[in-house]
């Protein structure tokens, strides 16, 4: 799930410490690494990967920052749906909608803020996907929300008043998806990268992944630019 990269449009809160052309850039790094995680799983798993994108005129603007063979589809939300789904919710079910209108079995919709998520998590959301029997699959971010959600029908009741852009997002689609009586099973917990903190912890642990049992995917795009040292206005270097 991703915005078209235009400067003041994308990673808005990381400004400062960057200027808008270092989130635009930090974004292009993240899309890259993102993508490219999705095709290493694809590399062991059937899984074809998209950039489900917003606003319908920005397709253009992810030219040369994917991985190879990442397909676009758009989901801007401008569909019939329920008007009680509203916000990034849309976009999500118009996401969900689309691929399993195309014949796939399921949809893992993912963010592009966690360009460190482990290679293993994405594999465990196929898996748990693959197994028989209608469920959705729950990824929970650190703040609240969720880095990942996988569907093998498009469960409306999961997008629908919902408090998107709070800590309460994970815990509410948990209670839609219990109240629809839908198995879900969730997964390990991971963080987004989304204030000048996130981004600090993100730059240290690229530098020095941490000891555990996920191993972070190791971000080149996002370890590079990170790595560059001269950041004129205030950058990641600088954030702590």
């Amino acid at each position: 799930m991703a915005k078209a990269p235009v400067p003041g449009r994308v990673k808005t809160r990381l400004v400062p410490p960057l200027t808008p052309a270092q989130a635009t850039a930090l974004n292009a790094a993240f899309l890259r690494d993102v993508t490219a995680n999705i095709a290493a799983a694809a590399a062991l798993r059937p899984i074809d990967g998209f950039v489900a994108y917003a606003p319908a005129s920005g397709a253009g603007g992810f030219a040369g920052m994917l991985a190879p063979g990442t397909g676009l589809l758009l989901a801007d939300g401008e569909i019939a749906m329920d008007p009680a789904i509203r916000g990034i919710g849309r976009s999500l079910l118009h996401a969900a909608g689309a691929l399993l209108g195309r014949g796939y079995t399921s949809a893992i919709l993912v963010n592009s803020d966690s360009p460190s998520l482990p290679n293993a998590l994405l594999i465990e959301a196929h898996d748990r996907l693959a197994a028989p029997g209608d469920r959705v699959v729950l990824g929970p971010a650190e703040d609240g929300g969720y880095y990942l959600i996988g569907l093998k029908s498009p469960h409306a009741a999961l997008f629908a008043e919902i408090p998107w852009s709070t800590a309460a997002v994970s815990g509410a689609t948990l209670a839609r998806a219990a109240a629809s009586a839908v198995a879900c099973a969730t997964l390990p917990p991971w963080f987004d990268v989304d204030d000048a903190a996130s981004l600090a912890r993100l730059a240290r642990e690229l530098a020095a992944p941490p000891e555990g049992p996920l191993r972070p995917f190791p971000a080149p795009a996002t370890r590079a630019f990170l790595g560059e040292p001269d950041r004129a206005g205030g950058g990641p270097a600088e954030a702590g």
